[in-house]
């Protein structure tokens, strides 16, 4: 999200001439001229309530004593807590690997890493491996300069979001406990705006592995209880799946394994993106629908639009807000849509 968009989905818009233009075309299409319903929203955890993102305090306090809202934590517990450590080096590039060993190493509760189970005794032992006289503790194929990198990039992210990698699960929630509950025709809207670009990739990737995990039924709920299908919205796709992003990111093997399995799995990926050049290839391969708004012309004169009539190509640069061409099998020929302005209450 940026700023404060999606933040007011479950609230009718006010403008009232507005609301005179969308009715008709509700009205032709039947459906419930209503926003939505069954929304939570989740907000990065913090004393304050808004150091993390750009919401209103009061409007946090009122939403969480009226059930509608929750704020998320990180704790270093359980294994599973553990394990989520690759997801904030997803952009660091590892051609040797030494990132993985180190998180394996960590995970196997090796050396001082048995029995930790607070973030700031973590960091601790982290920092201790990063002095010559304990590298001995890790093994001699990782080396102190590589203990040195991770604690360095693991402390970056770490103070920046220190309120939400806290010790305490308190009146905080796990996202992932969350997501195991989700039911029919809930919306949960996440708010990571805020945060800085590894949280943000943490937060995601560990979204996408609670819905996966979810599917693939590691959980005690029944199959029926289930939802058939879990619908994920995500802005500014490149971020963790263009071709700039490490072989070696977990974020993207997840995204591609979405995008090739997901279908079975019944998760469906709705990913925006200002440039459709930039990400990987078997993300687009994957993709049963394409939507373009207006696009630029150098962005036309990519590979990706190779196909594309130069009648279409020629429209994609005129192109109003909220009017796109769709792209689909299905279709002998693209299709120019538009979107009616939204029901639901939202900022210019």
């Amino acid at each position: 999200m940026k700023g404060t968009d999606l933040l007011k989905i479950d609230q009718k818009n006010t403008r009232k001439d507005e609301l005179k233009q969308i009715k008709p075309i509700y009205d032709l299409l039947e459906l419930e001229f209503e926003p939505f319903k069954q929304v939570k929203y989740f907000y990065p955890y913090s004393k304050d309530f808004t150091s993390y993102t750009y919401e209103k305090e009061d409007i946090i306090k009122t939403r969480i004593e009226a059930g509608n809202a929750l704020q998320y934590k990180y704790l270093f517990e359980t294994d599973e807590d553990k394990e989520c450590l690759d997801l904030l080096f997803a952009n660091v590039d590892d051609p040797n690997d030494t990132i993985e060993s180190i998180i394996n190493f960590i995970i196997s509760n090796s050396g001082g890493f048995s029995g930790i189970e607070t973030w700031e005794d973590f960091k601790s032992e982290l920092y201790k491996q990063t002095q010559s006289d304990k590298a001995s503790k890790a093994g001699k194929e990782i080396s102190v300069m590589s203990w040195r990198k991770f604690y360095r990039l693991f402390n970056k992210s770490y103070q920046k979001c220190q309120q939400m990698f806290t010790n305490k699960l308190g009146s905080g929630v796990r996202l992932r406990d969350q997501i195991a509950q989700i039911h029919k025709n809930d919306v949960m809207v996440i708010d990571v705006a805020k945060l800085d670009e590894e949280s943000q990739g943490f937060v995601f990737g560990d979204v996408m592995r609670a819905v996966y995990n979810l599917k693939l039924g590691s959980t005690d709920r029944v199959d029926s209880d289930i939802p058939d299908r879990i619908v994920i919205f995500i802005d500014e796709l490149n971020k963790y799946a263009s071709t700039d992003v490490p072989k070696s990111s977990p974020i993207l093997h997840q995204l591609l394994d979405i995008t090739e399995r997901g279908r079975s799995l019944g998760i469906v990926l709705f990913g925006a993106e200002q440039f459709v050049s930039d990400i990987h290839r078997r993300v687009k391969g994957n993709c049963a629908t394409q939507a373009f708004g207006r696009t630029n012309a150098i962005e036309i004169s990519r590979e990706d639009f190779r196909f594309v009539p130069s009648v279409y190509k020629t429209m994609l640069t005129r192109m109003k807000q909220g009017e796109y061409i769709i792209q689909n099998p299905v279709f002998r020929s693209m299709l120019n849509i538009k979107f009616p302005l939204p029901i639901y209450k939202y900022f210019d």
